[in-house]
């Protein structure tokens, strides 16, 4: 995993962590497969700061049923970043 877009999938947008961007804590969507290092090299290089640490989880994805057929949304893995205090802000969480 050589670039880092297909490190990093997508900001995690929710009202969790919306409050932890106060502490420069973010939350993203990212690879499976992503290590912590290779998550913290991916993030310093698209939005050009330091992190300071980094959390994942793996999430579940969620039995759904339609009628009497039973279907799974996919499993997923979710990164808390916190960046240093002496970091900028990540611009994409500007505005909300």
């Amino acid at each position: 995993m050589t670039n880092p877009h297909d490190v990093v999938i997508r900001p995690l947008v929710t009202e969790h962590s919306m409050a932890d961007i106060a502490d420069k804590k973010y939350a993203f969507v990212v690879d499976r497969k992503a290590n912590k290092t290779e998550i913290r090299k991916a993030i310093e290089k698209i939005f050009g700061v330091k992190v300071e640490k980094v959390n994942t989880v793996n999430m579940k994805g969620k039995v759904k049923r339609m009628g009497k057929n039973v279907g799974k949304r996919p499993d997923w893995k979710k990164a808390y970043v916190t960046l240093t205090q002496e970091s900028k802000d990540i611009e994409l969480f500007e505005g909300m």
